[in-house]
């Protein structure tokens, strides 16, 4: 008992100790910067403190069930053998956790609204929704489509560096003839994609396959697969953009 509770207060410490130079910083801009209280102090401190608590129930989460989920599910495929089912797995991985990734839908659902104001979309809920639903399944799908080549990579024991360098600069010609008004969605997308729902599963699974497969290093070969899920959403944005609207 006594060890649980331990366990469970140094890791709500480490929570606040995260939070602290947050904390810290909005406090200095507000007394000393702006110099006025705050505003709703009751509800800042509640608010911190839900923070602070789901934190920590966040970080728990991750080190109990994604990490070794990711990494087991990785090693029993990387087992099995099958070189067409872990690339399929490490698709479907991608496209799930992406999919789900509340910053994605907050990200596309404000692309939306702007969009009318662009004049890309029409002011009506089903082009609105038409638009959002694209966006999201265009990055799902890129990242799904990563990882599944980041899986290859790993198996096929080929450098990183050769995704990368091509990547972008497929990336850099592909900006000269998106619409600009995709642009920037675009390239926020490669940000928003690798975020709290996303990096923990698709680092375990590029972990856990490269320690189950002789010949690959968990270091060296396992990591990567996270910089390719920040890179194909923007090439694949900036061509949806081009598909659906047209090129400059």
């Amino acid at each position: 008992m006594l060890k649980s509770f331990k366990y469970f207060f140094l890791k709500a410490l480490g929570a606040l100790l995260d939070v602290l130079p947050i904390i810290a910083v909005i406090f200095f801009f507000q007394f000393l910067v702006i110099q006025k209280p705050l505003p709703n102090p009751e509800k800042t401190f509640w608010g911190f403190l839900l923070v602070i608590t789901g934190l920590f129930i966040f970080i728990e989460g991750l080190e109990t069930a994604l990490f070794p989920l990711g990494e087991s599910l990785a090693t029993q495929f990387a087992l099995k053998g099958n070189f067409w089912w872990i690339l399929a797995f490490g698709f479907a991985i991608g496209f799930s956790t992406t999919i789900a990734e509340p910053a994605l839908t907050i990200i596309a659902g404000k692309a939306g609204q702007l969009a009318i104001q662009q004049g890309l979309i029409e002011n009506q809920s089903p082009a609105v929704s038409h638009f959002v639903l694209g966006l999201r399944l265009t990055v799902a799908f890129s990242v799904g489509f990563a990882i599944a080549l980041g899986v290859a990579r790993i198996i096929k024991g080929w450098p990183l560096i050769w995704f990368v360098l091509s990547g972008y600069g497929a990336v850099v010609a592909l900006t000269q003839f998106a619409p600009r008004e995709f642009i920037g969605i675009a390239y926020d997308s490669g940000g928003i994609t690798t975020s709290t729902i996303t990096v923990p599963l698709i680092a375990a699974l590029g972990v856990g396959l490269a320690s189950a497969i002789r010949g690959r290093n968990p270091i060296s070969d396992g990591f990567g697969l996270i910089a390719l899920a920040s890179l194909s959403p923007i090439l694949f944005v900036m061509a949806y953009g081009i598909f659906n609207y047209g090129g400059r």
